[in-house]
C-alpha cells in the first residue's frame, strides 16, 4: 500500500514534538504510535496494539539486541573504571608530568594542560558523557591554577567528546548507527560506517580547530574575550555568571582506601578497543572465501563482521578482564562486581531506551515507505551534487532544535539512506552527512544535553560555554557545507 504525503507525517511529528517539548522520548514514541495509526487505517485500539508490537519487534533483529545490550553493559564498565580510581590515577599521573615540564620551562603548563586535556577528551571516546564529566571536573583544579577561563575548558570538554565517539566508533554511537544502518537495509553497515568517517568533515574540523586554538593561543570572538578577562582581571568567569557545578564524574563514588592507579583505567579500556578488530576479524573470517595470505584474508574479514557481535564481545571481554585485575588487587568481591554491574546498566538505561524507540521509529518509516517517497517528490529538484549539502543542513536544523545528536540520527537516517539510493549519490557521503549535521547542531545548541554537561562538570555559566562555542561550531559548520558542494559538483 502507497501511503503517499502521509508517510512523512509521523517523523514531522516527532520533529515538532522534540521541537515543543524537548524531550525526544516522548515525541519518538508518539512518532512511533503516529506511524501505526496510519498504517492501521487511523484505529487508535489497532494502532497502539500495532506499535507495541512494532517495539516488541525490534529485538528479532540480532544485531539490534546486540546493540541494546553493548549499551546497558558500556554502563558497567564505566563504574567500574571510576570505582577503582583508575580515572583518578590517571590524572595524578598527568599532574606530576605537568610539575617536571613546568620546572624544565616555563609558561609551557598552560598549552600543554589544555592539550592533555584534549587528548583525555579523546581517548575516552567509549562514551560522550564520562568523556565530558571526566575532562571537566578533572582538569577544572589545573585550569584554575594556571587562570584558564572556565569557558576554555568547557569548549576543550564539548569539542573533544562527541567528535572522537562518532570518529572512533568502537562504542555505543557505533553499534547505534550500524543498527540504524541495518534498518534501512544495508547489508555490511560497518563497512558504510568506516566509509563516512572520512567525509564526515564537521567532527574531523571541529578537533582540527580546537587543536589549531590551542597551539597558536589565536582565539576569536567571545573566547578572545574570556581570556583577555582572565589574563588581566584573573577572574575564571563573567561577572555576574551562574557556574554549574558538578563534584562527581559518576553518579557512583570510587572506593575509599585504595591507591588510585592509571592502569586500571587504562588497561580495560584498551581490552576493549583492541577486541573490536579481533572480533570483527573472528566474525568475518568464514565469509571470506578466497584470500592471497593471512594478512589479505584478516582484512578482508574485518569489511564482513558482524559490527554488532564486536562490539558486545569486546565490552564484555573488558569488563572481565577488569574484574579479574580488581580482584587481584583486592578492590573487588564478588558481591560488589555483582552490584557494579547492575548499577553500569541502570545508569544507561535511558540510552538503550533511546535506541530501542530510535530502531522501532526507523522499522515503522520503511513501513510507510517515508524515505523513498520523500525522495521521489525532491528528484525533480535536488540533484545528488547538493544531496550531502542540505543533509548536513537539515541535520543540523533538527539537531540544533532539539539538543540530540542521537535522536537525530534515527529521524534522518530513514530519510537519508532512501534519498541516496533514489538519486544515486555516494551513501557513504550521505550518511557522514547525516552523521556530521547531528554533531554540528548539537554543538551549536543551549539544550544539548553534552554541551550542559560540559558546563556542568567545568563549573562554566552554560549560556557563556554556549556563545563562547558558537563561533569555532559556526567556522566548522560553514567550511562543512562549502566542502559537501565541492566535493559533489567537482568529485
Amino acid at each position: 500500500m502507497e501511503y503517499g504525503f502521509l508517510s512523512v507525517i509521523p517523523p514531522i511529528v516527532a520533529i515538532i514534538l522534540a521541537l515543543r517539548t524537548k524531550q525526544v522520548y516522548i515525541a519518538l514514541l508518539f512518532g512511533i504510535w503516529f506511524s501505526w495509526l496510519i498504517v492501521k487505517g487511523w484505529n487508535p485500539l489497532e494502532g497502539t496494539l500495532a506499535m507495541i508490537e512494532g517495539m516488541v519487534n525490534v529485538f528479532q533483529s540480532k544485531g539490534n539486541t546486540r546493540t541494546i545490550m553493548f549499551s546497558a553493559l558500556v554502563g558497567s564498565l564505566l563504574v567500574f573504571i571510576q570505582y577503582s580510581r583508575g580515572v583518578e590515577g590517571f590524572i595524578n599521573f598527568i599532574n606530576k608530568k605537568l610539575v617536571k615540564l613546568e620546572a624544565k620551562k616555563s609558561g609551557y603548563s598552560r598549552v600543554m594542560v589544555q592539550l592533555l586535556a584534549t587528548f583525555t577528551g579523546l581517548l575516552l571516546f567509549v562514551e560522550t558523557s564520562i568523556s565530558s564529566l571526566t575532562v571537566g571536573t578533572l582538569y577544572r583544579p589545573i585550569f584554575d591554577k594556571l587562570k584558564i577561563p572556565r569557558e576554555k575548558l568547557a569548549y576543550i570538554a564539548d569539542s573533544s567528546s562527541a567528535p572522537s565517539s562518532i570518529l572512533i566508533p568502537f562504542n555505543a554511537w557505533g553499534a547505534f548507527i550500524m543498527g540504524l544502518l541495518l534498518t534501512q537495509g544495508i547489508d555490511k553497515p560497518f563497512s558504510v560506517m568506516m566509509s563516512s568517517i572520512k567525509y564526515n568533515f564537521y567532527p574531523l574540523l571541529a578537533i582540527g580547530i580546537l587543536f589549531f586554538i590551542i597551539l597558536s593561543k589565536k582565539d576569536f570572538g567571545l573566547m578572545k574575550k574570556a581570556e583577555k578577562r582572565t589574563k588581566e582581571t584573573g577572574l575564571l568567569m563573567n561577572e555576574g555568571s551562574k557556574p554549574m557545578i558538578s563534584d562527581e564524574v559518576t553518579s557512583f563514588p570510587p572506593k575509599e582506601g585504595i591507591e588510585a592507579k592509571a592502569y586500571n583505567m587504562i588497561v580495560p579500556l584498551l581490552v576493549m578497543v583492541l577486541m573490536m578488530p579481533i572480533n570483527l576479524i573472528y566474525t568475518g573470517w568464514d565469509a571470506v572465501k578466497e584470500s592471497t595470505s593471512f594478512l589479505n584474508h584478516a582484512s578482508l574479514a574485518i569489511g564482513e563482521g558482524s559490527g554488532s557481535s564486536s562490539v558486545l564481545y569486546a565490552v564484555i571481554t573488558a569488563i572481565l578482564v577488569a574484574i579479574v585485575m580488581y580482584f587481584i588487587q583486592g578492590i573487588l568481591k564478588p558481591k560488589e562486581a555483582v552490584n557494579l554491574t547492575l548499577k553500569g546498566i541502570s545508569e544507561l538505561m535511558p540510552l538503550a531506551l533511546l535506541m530501542l524507540l530510535a530502531f522501532a521509529i526507523g522499522d515503522a518509516c520503511k513501513v510507510l515507505d517515508t524515505g523513498n517517497y520523500v525522495a521521489n517528490i525532491t528528484e525533480s529538484w535536488l540533484s545528488p551534487e547538493l544531496l550531502p549539502a542540505v543533509v548536513f543542513i537539515v541535520s543540523s536544523f533538527i539537531a540544533f532544535s532539539t539538543g540530540t545528536s542521537w535522536g537525530t540520527f534515527a529521524i534522518m537516517l530513514a530519510i537519508s539512506v532512501p534519498m541516496a539510493n533514489m538519486h544515486s549519490a555516494d551513501l557513504t557521503i550521505v550518511v557522514a552527512a547525516t552523521l556530521g549535521g547531528g554533531i554540528f547542531g548539537d554543538h551549536c545548541s543551549p539544550i544539548s544535553d553534552t554541551s550542559i554537561i560540559s558546563s556542568m562538570a567545568s563549573a562554566s555559566d552554560h549560556i557563556d560555554h554556549v556563545k563562547t562555542q558558537l563561533p569555532y561550531a559556526l567556522f566548522g559548520g560553514l567550511v562543512t557545507v562549502i566542502m559537501y558542494l565541492i566535493i559533489g559538483f567537482f568529485g
